[in-house]
């Protein structure tokens, strides 16, 4: 097997058996990305010296016997959101300076570099992650690998193209309205939007609380690795959780079989593409058949879309508020988003704080019934790169075409995408895997289940 086409798991099995070293590892996901970036841009930096160098020192670690950490020696890429010692953080926007000195890792970065993963580069952003589809007046399109001529969706576009592409088996990316979950559902991998606090992030994301760092990976098993590695609190995030009483990995097998579960397929108000629709219900019935109780319901709580928009156009005004120039050169859908959050009050942020509290509510009451949540993650296959909105749809903002991610940044509730399925086009369908605060573990337990019922 090609080295990227290895898992994060397979690797480090590979570097301990001495069938392949890190820095083999390495030089193929960098002849990978000089193969295939040019079309997708999904990395905005790639520093092949350092990443090397990296490699080289993992590969002495795993022959002396003394290996850092869980991943040691395994490729990482890192969302151009997180700030990262030598690299400059543009977050995707021209109104930051790149010359000033870049000194500072963010809690993700500092965990995966301490771990001994090997950075190899940026992904790609739209500016300051502002949306779902991954483009910049700054960095340009990112595309999708399973059709170049859609969409890999955002904001952590970059993220998810590069590792379908075979780019590395991991990337850290933000979500804060389905940023990992989106284009992991577009581009055919894996996503987990963990529980709000449970990886740290530093500085603090304007659009907090809404605001989650999480892995994208090809596996569940390499997503609950990757979390065994971010989840340990760091004190610059006065939200970071206390470590986990027990690993990911650890309960990855668990017995699922028996959980209550609900299916919605739409919320309650949701409009969802016949043809997604149909590749859902197929993978829920097949898990019904595969042993967990399964019960069309839905949450019962209304669209909180009017909310989600005030508290995010409030994080961006406060943002680009402090990015001098931005004006000037802000991509012109954000413009807009940033115009609307300054006509924002206190209290009109509070009402709209309320609103998620409530949701918030709404699910914890509907998870004393059932133990999780399956809904589509998205109601649209991957639609025509270069646009926030699919064409001819009529809609004017992205979050109206993906109702099933951003209510759960409102509830900080951990979600998963796992690949399900594809259109008769061939491209990639996700189901979406809700559990209440603090299952994360649960949550990667049926995404486990999932694959393994679904062979994927």
């Amino acid at each position: 097997m090609e080295p990227t086409e290895m898992t994060a798991a397979e690797l480090v099995t590979a570097y301990g058996s001495g069938e392949l070293s890190p820095v083999e590892a390495t030089r193929a996901v960098l002849a990978r990305i000089e193969e295939r970036d040019g079309e997708l841009n999904a990395f905005s930096l790639v520093d092949a010296d350092a990443a090397l160098e990296q490699a080289a020192a993992s590969e002495e670690r795993w022959r002396s016997g003394h290996t850092q950490g869980l991943l040691d020696g395994v490729p990482v890429s890192i969302k151009d959101i997180f700030l990262t010692a030598g690299w400059p953080t543009l977050r995707g926007s021209s109104a930051v300076d790149p010359d000033r000195e870049w000194t500072v890792d963010a809690p993700a970065v500092k965990r995966v570099r301490a771990d001994g993963m090997v950075l190899v580069g940026q992904t790609t952003s739209p500016e300051i992650a502002w949306k779902a589809v991954t483009d910049s007046p700054l960095r340009g399109i990112t595309r999708n690998p399973v059709d170049p001529r859609t969409t890999a969706g955002g904001s952590s576009g970059g993220a998810a193209a590069a590792v379908a592409a075979g780019m590395g088996p991991c990337s850290l990316g933000t979500d804060g309205g389905g940023s990992v979950r989106i284009p992991a559902s577009f581009c055919g991998v894996v996503a987990l939007k963990p529980t709000h606090g449970r990886v740290p992030m530093y500085p603090a994301s304007p659009f907090a609380p809404l605001a989650h760092a999480g892995p994208i990976t090809r596996t569940v098993e390499d997503t609950a690795l990757l979390m065994d590695i971010l989840s340990l609190p760091d004190h610059r995030d006065p939200t970071s959780l206390a470590p986990p009483v027990r690993t990911f990995r650890g309960e990855l097998d668990r017995d699922v079989a028996g959980l209550h579960v609900a299916y919605s397929r739409d919320l309650g108000f949701a409009d969802v593409d016949p043809e997604v629709a149909r590749v859902v219900d197929e993978a829920v019935a097949a898990l019904g058949r595969a042993g967990l109780h399964v019960t069309a319901a839905d949450p019962g709580f209304p669209d909180p879309i009017d909310a989600f928009e005030d508290l995010w156009a409030a994080g961006a005004a406060t943002l680009l508020r402090t990015m001098p120039g931005a004006r000037e050169t802000v991509d012109p859908g954000l413009g807009k988003v940033w115009d609307h959050g300054e006509t924002l009050s206190a209290v009109q942020l509070l009402q709209a704080r309320g609103v998620a509290a409530a949701v918030g509510i709404a699910m914890g009451e509907f998870h004393e019934t059932h133990n999780l949540l399956l809904t589509p993650t998205m109601p649209i296959a991957a639609f025509e790169a270069g646009h926030d909105v699919p064409p001819g749809s009529g809609l004017s903002s992205w979050p109206q075409w993906t109702p099933f991610t951003y209510p759960f940044n409102m509830t900080g509730q951990p979600a998963l995408s796992v690949p399900v399925g594809e259109t008769a086009a061939g491209l990639p369908v996700g189901l979406q895997i809700v559990g209440p605060r603090h299952s994360d573990d649960l949550v990667l337990a049926a995404g486990r289940f999932v694959e393994r019922v679904l062979g994927r």
